[in-house]
């Protein structure tokens, strides 16, 4: 059986990211999110399991001995980590999985999935993303500044990306990604092996 895809997105805080990868898991139940690891407390409404499996610094540092980690990094003060043996069991079923990171989890991704395909979703403008994220009022004005000062540093590294799709409308972009991901489920690579009986014939 064929591997299914490994799709990548990558954004800014509060350029749309999450709202985008929710609307797409919606439309399409083909695709599996991965769930990562982190050490950051949950916010309102989220649930464990659900956003993210919530783990003191000391159990995701034993994680990290254990090898358990495709990648993992610390924003803000926060470690994430994307479990290796999950991606890899639900890829060899044939189903499609997404995993929500960062540019730096992104790198690593790549380095053991080669095939991997790096969706990088960007905001209209670093005002608009400003504004968007004062409107979501989780963060105080500081954090605010530092989330834009970390946006500007991943914008140095949008040229790994596959693909760039700008959330400036919102229904635009989410068929903007689905496109990439039919296309990807498309490429003649992984038609021909999914239906080798119907090619031979």
């Amino acid at each position: 059986m064929i591997n299914g895809c490994l799709y990548c997105i990558v954004a800014p805080s509060g350029a749309g990211k999450s709202s985008l990868v929710a609307a797409l898991l919606a439309e399409d139940d083909e695709i599996q999110l991965s769930i990562s690891y982190t050490t950051r407390p949950p916010r309102p409404g989220e649930a464990e399991g659900r956003e993210y499996r919530f783990v003191s610094r000391a159990r995701f540092e034993e994680l990290i001995a254990q090898d358990e980690f495709l990648e993992h990094a610390e924003v803000y003060g926060n470690l994430y980590g994307t479990s290796k043996r999950w991606i890899e069991t639900r890829r060899a079923t044939g189903a499609d999985v997404l995993l929500e990171i960062d540019w730096q989890g992104a790198r690593q991704v790549r380095k053991l999935f080669p095939d991997m395909t790096y969706i990088y979703i960007l905001p209209p403008s670093i005002e608009v993303l400003r504004e968007r994220l004062i409107k979501r009022g989780q963060d105080a004005a500081e954090v605010i500044e530092r989330r834009l000062a970390a946006a500007r540093e991943d914008l140095r590294h949008i040229s790994n990306a596959d693909y760039v799709i700008i959330n400036q409308d919102f229904a635009s972009a989410l068929a903007d990604l689905l496109a990439v991901v039919r296309s990807l489920r498309l490429t003649a690579a992984r038609q021909i092996e999914s239906h080798a009986e119907l090619i031979a014939q």
